[in-house]
């Protein structure tokens, strides 16, 4: 027997697209009972707001099979069958590898990997004009066990002036978890290490300032019921849920940008939802429409770094998965490292 399937209408930049979509009953959200072809829609209604954030740049598609519920898997090479409307761009790794990632530039491409059971959607902060340089130094704001989103949103105002001390202007956006997502526009002139080095040196001045609020401590056995800066989201293929993009959470919470003024009031960010961004875009428009009006730079934030370099304050650790860099601390955690006799 043949597997339901219906056929979507998407406008687009070329007109008309039909895009097949299978499994449209197929429920992705179990508890909120919310569809595939829900999700379809839900992603054509934001798609101008999703691509102004996402498109044009290398995207990783988080793909679930079945349900939120069941197992994922994270796909970047454009899949053989890719409608031509589906673009790729070239990218290199932090191994030196090199192999060609999903670009997202209209929305019958977003509802295609939709059909492809894409839940979260991960964008590079860079473009595919230019993959070594990003437009944007984010920051993550995550809150450690003991804490919740309402201490991040105590902490973001303070890391707003200190970005402001340093020339950059900050955008927010809930994680759609438990986070705050800090993003800043910059000049495409710096590659994803002196922008990671940038977050560092904003991480420390906050910490300075907030000790017993914030910590850039990378070993979880050290950050205490602190907010974490989460640096290392700043290297190359390293990304968080684009604006936008829905979370595989049980209540299908989407990652949402908001303006200060609404955080200052107090937000609920489980009040997002795939159900209530379309309504919410509807009333008040997208927060983000101008956040790449007028890119700042990192000087300021790179002269910090160097200043604690010159202090005494390194390099701090990588993921694990990225090899050994230069001036790297130990990748072991501090309560089993050996101590000196």
């Amino acid at each position: 027997m043949a597997s339901e399937r219906i056929t979507l209408t998407v406008p687009g930049p070329d007109g008309d697209r039909e895009v097949s979509l299978s499994s449209p009953s197929r429920v992705i959200w179990p508890e909120a009972g919310i569809t595939k072809r829900e999700l379809a829609e839900y992603a054509i209604a934001v798609s101008e707001p999703f691509l102004r954030a996402n498109g044009h740049r290398p995207v990783s598609l988080e793909r679930f099979p079945d349900s939120v519920a069941g197992e994922s898997f994270f796909s970047k090479n454009p899949p053989k069958g890719a409608p031509d409307y589906v673009h790729e761009v070239m990218c290199t790794y932090n191994s030196g590898r090199r192999h060609p990632q999903v670009v997202l530039d209209e929305a019958a491409a977003i509802v295609w990997a939709v059909q492809m059971n894409t839940v979260v959607f991960h964008p590079w902060a860079s473009l595919a004009a230019d993959t070594d340089d990003p437009v944007e130094l984010r920051i993550d704001l995550d809150p450690q066990p003991g804490t919740d989103f309402t201490d991040a949103a105590a902490v973001a105002p303070a890391l707003r002036e200190v970005l402001r001390e340093a020339g950059l202007e900050a955008w927010l956006k809930t994680s759609g978890n438990r986070g705050i997502h800090v993003f800043c526009p910059i000049a495409p002139e710096h590659e994803f290490l002196d922008v990671r080095h940038a977050v560092i040196a904003a991480g420390r001045e906050l910490e300075r300032r907030m000790p017993d609020r914030v910590t850039t401590a990378w070993w979880k056995e050290e950050r205490g019921e602190r907010v974490f800066v989460d640096f290392n989201q700043a290297n190359r293929d390293r990304t968080m849920a684009g604006a936008y993009s829905p979370r595989a959470l049980p209540g299908a919470t989407v990652a949402t940008p908001i303006t200060w003024e609404e955080l200052e009031a107090g937000v609920d960010p489980a009040a997002f939802t795939v159900r209530t961004v379309p309504t919410r875009l509807a009333e008040i428009g997208d927060p983000w429409e101008d956040l790449q009006a007028h890119p700042g730079r990192i000087d300021t934030l790179l002269e910090w770094w160097q200043r604690d370099l010159d202090a005494g304050l390194g390099e701090l650790p990588f993921p694990p998965e990225f090899p050994k860099m230069p001036g790297e601390p130990p990748r072991v955690q501090p309560s089993r490292a050996r101590r000196p006799n």
